[in-house]
This record gives structure tokens, sequence and C-alpha cells, in this order.
């Protein structure tokens, strides 16, 4: 599901923007353009349609993935974050042409950003398993019930499956607009609670492969999930983890 309160963009805060962009355009497919409204910064886009972008880590900032949620008022659903327990860590500020945005971080600590774009309308709706799109949304956490709470209050997300991992606890599924679109876990392994993104790829056996040769490192898998599909975690040549997921 694409709109309000769903995340509709991924943005990567690299320490070497192009070498990241030669490993994802490899390894996912993407194709990279530079943003046409400011210097510095590249999207990246599955088929014709924009999906993220590529920037240089700020001073003082961490290198790793991104997720904007789309609301209908950035400074509401901001100050909305700060007063369930977030964190408001930039902003709101404007990019001309763009939209309105802040950077944030949930009550546990894991950061992601809001969006109101400046054109009116929900984002465009990608196929399901299309390649080069998020296919999954992983949030590892310290309390994923605390944290489910305070993102289903802000963005109305629901509950789903609840999958017994055994000693890995609970795995929470939730869903956006009655579709599944990721799931919540306690991951005390993780140095922090993190947002993890899920990028569709055309076959996991041969990105694993482009894994390899671009200089990146598969940290987990390939494992089946339930549906067929199967997934790998890994980390990019800067120490960015990523995950992707596709057919075997």
């Amino acid at each position: 599901m694409t709109g309000k309160g769903s995340f509709f963009w991924y943005e990567l805060a690299s320490p070497d923007p192009a070498a990241s962009e030669a490993f994802y355009t490899a390894v996912v497919g993407w194709t990279a353009q530079p943003f046409e409204g400011g210097a510095g910064y590249t999207v990246l886009n599955a088929g014709s349609e924009g999906v993220g972008g590529i920037m240089a880590v700020q001073p003082g900032g961490k290198p790793g993935w991104n997720g904007y949620v789309q609301v209908a008022d950035t400074n509401a659903a901001a100050e909305a974050v700060r007063q369930a327990g977030g964190q408001v860590l930039y902003g709101p500020d404007d990019i001309p042409g763009v939209g309105r945005f802040a950077f944030l971080a949930d009550p546990q600590g894991a950061s992601f950003s809001l969006l109101t774009p400046s054109s009116q309308g929900e984002m465009p709706k990608a196929a399901p398993g299309a390649p080069g799109h998020i296919g999954w949304r992983e949030l590892h956490t310290s309390d994923w019930e605390s944290a489910f709470a305070f993102y289903s209050e802000q963005f109305g997300w629901a509950k789903s499956q609840a999958m017994d991992m055994g000693e890995m606890g609970t795995y929470q599924l939730f869903s956006d607009g009655g579709e599944d679109v990721g799931a919540m876990m306690n991951s005390p392994n993780m140095p922090a609670p993190t947002w993890l993104f899920y990028f569709t790829v055309d076959s996991i056996e041969a990105a694993i492969g482009r894994i390899n040769r671009g200089g990146g490192q598969v940290l987990m898998g390939p494992h089946e999930v339930p549906g067929g599909g199967w997934i790998v975690q890994g980390a990019d040549p800067q120490g960015v983890m990523f995950a992707l997921v596709g057919p075997k």
C-alpha cells in the first residue's frame, strides 16, 4: 500500500556515494540519475519510477538506509511523534520542488523520516514483486510491542499474523491498508534499533553473485520465507546493512 501513512521513499546516506551507486545499481538493477533540484543527490529508479536516492552522509551522521513515510502535514506529524516519545532529529524543513520533511527517531531509537510531497495526491503503487521495488520492511528493535503501539498510533498500521520464531521470539507482521507490508521483532544482537528494507530482485542466486563481485558480503541466507520467496541480508562495501527478496 502506498499512500498517507505509508513508506514510499528509501534513501541511503553513504560515505562514498559513487561507490554505493555502482554497487546497488549492479546488485538490485536500479538505474541512477542526478537529482535535477540539487547537486550531490542521486535518484534511484526501478524502470521509469523513482524509488529512492543516495546522498553523502552528513557530518555527525551515520551511514545507512532511511525510509520516508508520506504524511498530510509534516509539522503536525512530527509534533505527534515528539509527544508520543519519539525524537525530532532534524526539521521540519523544505526541499524545494519536493516537499516538507523531517528526520526522526521512534521511542526505541530507530530512525525514519516524514515527507509531505509538494504535489497533491498519493504516490503510485508498485506492482507486487516488481524488481527494484521494496518488497518488505522489517523493524529490528528492543521492544516490538511498544514500537508497534507507537507506529499504529501515528500511521494506522494494524497487527497481522504473529509468527513464533522460537528462541528469537515473536515476528509480528503488520499491515497497511489491509496489505501485509512488514514485520517487527526484538533483535538484541543488532547494534541499535533499525529499519531494514528488502529490495526485490529477479533472482536471489544471481544477486548473491553480484554482491560478491561488487565487494559486498552476505551476512545471512539465502533462506526461504512463507509464500515461496527467498531472502538474504548483507552488507555493502561501505558496511551498510541491506536485504534482498526474490525468487531463488
